[in-house]
């Protein structure tokens, strides 16, 4: 089996590149290793030419995809900006990278037919489900809308009916929830999803948009401020600084261990394993921003202030857990990492890196400027 993967050197490109290639594929990888995420002038991944051919450019770049498409039978798209705060002022740039590099590649598929290629597989997002799955005591499951600002702002932040507006509770979200991005990242996964697997079907080949629910382990960017909040508090913490939570802190989110988001991957690239659909990755359990952060400092037995400041994102959901049984039933994909176990395999990686603040305070001071990061306050 050949495979080519866009975005192959990053977190989850990188390690699924050695398991398909110890399993006896034949990969190709392409990725212009973004400063951001690799740092400065970074070249590929240590070992990783030694197991793929190893492309170094853009998926904007016609030519360099034309030849890089050639000979495969499998696609899995992974070159992608992410970050939900970041993407509402970069507009233009997660457009450009996440809907155009999407184009350039389907445009090929469709007008170059590649005879060999079987399957497209696209890395989405839980954003595209917005809030996601809840459940009403008077109206079952409903689908809420953004939070609104006026209740933000005075400190109540769970979601609501949109039906009676009363609080809602979380359910594990499946796939057939409408979309409902708030934030452009979300929008932008949306769309890409949908022309992936629009053209996997009028191909005729297999075609899976792979939700991924929040990633993380040890390999994740350590020096990206929009890669997430494990590698944010490890940073902080070991430098002493103060954690500060957004909104009260009962914000949740559905942890995936990299291993088993690439263990699903894998599976949905079986030559056994067909369809054109989108399906959850997750652990199917939810964690909170507190619990996260009592959790890290622990692990340090550090003595750090946290500091539940009310603050809110413009685009942030509240809660997030994934169903999973989708791509269980369709792959036997079973997630093997409890939380706790993963988030102590993380931190002992990153304790072999001189922890920074990676520009976080910056990434904040940018989001504030443009009125994205909001004050609040703690309700009582």
């Amino acid at each position: 089996m050949k495979v080519l993967i866009t975005g192959g050197a990053g977190f989850i490109g990188s390690r699924l590149a050695r398991k398909l290639q110890a399993d006896g594929a034949t990969v190709t990888i392409v990725d212009n290793l973004s400063e951001q995420i690799h740092g400065a002038d970074a070249p590929f991944p240590a070992g990783l030419k030694d197991i793929a051919r190893c492309i170094r450019g853009d998926v904007r770049d016609k030519p360099l995809m034309r030849g890089a498409i050639v000979g495969q039978d499998v696609i899995v798209h992974l070159a992608a900006e992410t970050g939900t705060g970041q993407s509402m002022y970069a507009v233009e740039h997660y457009s450009d990278v996440n809907l155009q590099g999407t184009s350039v590649l389907l445009d090929l598929l469709v007008n170059e037919r590649p005879a060999t290629l079987r399957k497209l597989v696209v890395a989405s997002s839980r954003a595209v489900y917005g809030e996601g799955q809840y459940r009403c005591a008077a109206h079952g499951t409903v689908y809420p809308t953004p939070r609104a600002e006026a209740a933000m702002s005075s400190g109540q932040f769970e979601p609501v009916c949109p039906a009676c507006g009363e609080i809602v509770e979380i359910e594990p979200t499946a796939e057939p929830t409408p979309y409902g991005p708030s934030s452009f990242y979300g929008l932008t996964k949306q769309v890409q999803e949908q022309m992936v697997l629009m053209f996997a079907s009028a191909l005729g080949i297999d075609g899976f948009a792979m939700r991924y629910q929040n990633v993380y382990g040890p390999g994740q960017s350590l020096s990206n401020p929009y890669t997430g909040i494990l590698a944010v508090f490890s940073n902080l913490v070991r430098q002493g600084k103060p954690l500060n939570i957004f909104e009260d802190g009962e914000e949740s989110r559905d942890f995936v261990f990299v291993d088993d988001v690439v263990d699903a991957t894998a599976a949905c690239i079986r030559p056994d394993v067909h369809g054109v659909m989108a399906l959850n990755v997750g652990a199917g359990e939810r964690t909170t921003v507190l619990e996260v952060a009592r959790a890290v400092i622990d692990y340090y037995g550090a003595d750090v202030p946290v500091q539940v400041s009310g603050a809110y994102r413009v685009g942030d959901i509240r809660h997030n857990v994934a169903d999973i049984s989708r791509i269980r039933a369709l792959a036997g994909f079973e997630p093997t990492w409890r939380f706790a176990d993963g988030l102590k395999a993380f931190l002992d990686w990153a304790n072999d890196y001189t922890p920074s603040d990676a520009g976080f305070d910056k990434s904040l001071k940018e989001l504030s400027d443009r009125q994205l990061l909001r004050t609040g306050k703690v309700a009582s």
